[in-house]
C-alpha cells in the first residue's frame, strides 16, 4: 500500500475506530521512521502536502504522524511549502439563545465542519486566543446547580486533529478578562475573580512548558476589558477600572523584555467588537456603531471610518478576519442582509463591499487559524 493510498478519505485504515491495523500502528514505537523507506525530512514534507481536510484522519494512523501533526514544526513546513489554509472559526448561538457551537468556514464562506463540543460546563465570559495554529479557550463563568463560579480551566482545540485537550489550569480563576498572544506566549489580565471581586492580577502561559506564571499586575483592577499584541508588547484597553468614573480610556501597555507596565490615555471605551488586522486595531464602540475606530500603534493615533448604512441604523456587529479583510457580521437577522466587508488595502472609495460569507447563527466571537 502506498503512502498516498493510506491518507485517502475513503481508506478504512484511517476511518475505522476499531481496526486492528490502526491499533497496531498507533502502538508502534516512536523511534520508527515516519514513513518507512523515506528520510524523516522528506516524509514530513510529504505529510505537509496533504489537504487540510484529511489531517484528522492522518492523526489516527500512528503516534509518529499524530505527534508531527500536533507540532509547530508541521505548521512551519506547510508554511514553507505555501500550503497554509486560512479558515474562520465562528462561535455561533442558536435562534433560541440556548446552545452555542463552533462552525468552521473557508475563505469562500463555505461551511467546512462543526467542531466537537467544548469540554467542561457551559461558560460565559471566557477568553479565546489562537496560539501556534491552535485555539485556546480559557477560564470563564459557569452556572452549576444554580451557583455561579469562576473557572481556571484551559482547553486547546487542535484543528489538524479535530480534537480538544486540557492544558494546565490558570493560577487565578477569572472571567470577563483581557487576553492575547504576544511573542508566542498567552497573557490573561484582570477580570472578575472567584468571589466576583475585580482583579489586577496578570499571568502568562508558556506553551513549551505548559505552565502559567504570574507576572507584574496591572496598576489597578480592571474588568470587561480586551487585549491585543503589537510589536512584542501587550495592550490592555476598554472595560472599567477602579480609578475611573464609568468606562476607562486608559491603555495599559506591558513590555515583556522590561517586565513592566506603562500607561497611555487615549484608548477606546465600551468596545462591542475588536480585531487586529495587519498592524492595526479595529474597534467598534457601543455609543457609535456606525463608525470603525482604527488604532495605529506606531504613533498611538486613532482615526474613524464611517460604516455604510445597511438595514437598521441601530444594527450591531461582530468582527471576523479573512483573507486580509475585516468582516462585519450582523447581530440582527434581517431579510436580505449581507455581511459587510472592509478592505484596508483597497483604493480610496472602494474599501467597502458586501460578502456572501455569513455564519449560520448569531456570531458570539470568531478567530482565524492558518494551518
Amino acid at each position: 500500500m502506498s503512502f498516498f493510498t493510506l491518507i485517502t478519505q475513503d481508506n478504512p485504515l484511517v476511518h475505522s475506530k476499531s481496526n486492528p491495523v490502526v491499533d497496531s500502528r498507533v502502538a508502534h514505537d516512536i523511534d520508527v521512521l515516519i514513513v518507512p523507506g523515506l528520510p524523516d525530512d522528506v516524509a514530513k514534507y510529504c505529510l505537509a502536502l496533504v489537504p487540510r481536510r484529511y489531517l484528522p484522519a492522518m492523526g489516527a494512523v500512528c503516534k509518529k504522524w499524530r505527534s508531527f501533526l500536533k507540532s509547530q514544526e508541521f505548521i512551519t513546513v506547510r508554511k514553507l511549502a505555501g500550503l497554509l489554509e486560512e479558515w474562520l472559526y465562528v462561535l455561533t448561538m442558536d435562534s433560541e439563545g440556548k446552545e452555542s457551537h463552533w462552525v468552521v468556514l473557508d475563505r469562500l464562506g463555505h461551511k467546512r465542519q462543526l467542531l466537537p463540543p467544548m469540554p467542561g460546563p457551559t461558560k460565559a465570559g471566557f477568553g479565546v486566543v489562537v496560539l501556534n495554529g491552535k485555539l485556546l479557550v480559557m477560564a470563564g463563568h459557569s452556572l452549576i446547580d444554580g451557583t455561579g463560579t469562576a473557572s481556571a480551566d484551559v482547553y486547546e482545540y487542535d484543528c489538524c486533529l479535530n480534537s480538544w485537550s486540557k492544558l494546565s489550569r490558570m493560577n487565578v480563576a477569572r472571567y470577563d478578562f483581557a487576553c492575547a498572544e504576544v511573542n508566542g506566549k498567552v497573557y490573561a489580565a484582570g477580570g472578575y475573580g472567584m468571589d466576583g471581586d475585580s482583579l489586577s492580577s496578570v499571568e502568562m502561559y508558556d506553551p513549551d512548558t505548559n505552565t502559567w506564571t504570574m507576572i507584574e499586575s496591572l496598576r489597578r483592577p480592571r474588568w470587561g476589558c480586551f487585549a491585543c499584541g503589537f510589536e512584542g508588547k501587550l495592550y490592555v484597553m476598554g472595560g472599567r477600572s477602579t480609578f475611573s468614573i464609568g468606562n476607562s480610556r486608559s491603555v495599559d501597555v506591558y513590555n515583556p523584555e522590561r517586565h513592566s507596565w506603562c500607561e497611555m490615555k487615549n484608548g477606546c471605551v465600551m468596545v462591542t467588537a475588536h480585531a487586529v488586522l495587519g498592524k492595526k486595531l479595529f474597534c467598534m464602540e457601543w455609543k457609535n456603531q456606525r463608525k470603525l475606530a482604527i488604532f495605529n500603534p506606531e504613533d498611538s493615533s486613532w482615526k474613524t471610518v464611517a460604516v455604510p448604512l445597511t438595514g437598521s441604523s441601530s444594527i450591531g456587529f461582530r468582527f471576523g478576519i479573512l483573507d486580509g479583510k475585516l468582516l462585519l457580521f450582523s447581530l440582527q437577522e434581517e431579510p436580505g442582509y449581507r455581511t459587510l466587508l472592509y478592505d484596508p488595502n483597497a483604493s480610496a472609495g472602494s474599501e467597502w463591499c458586501t460578502s456572501e460569507i455569513k455564519p449560520s447563527g448569531c456570531c458570539l466571537c470568531s478567530v482565524t487559524i492558518k494551518a
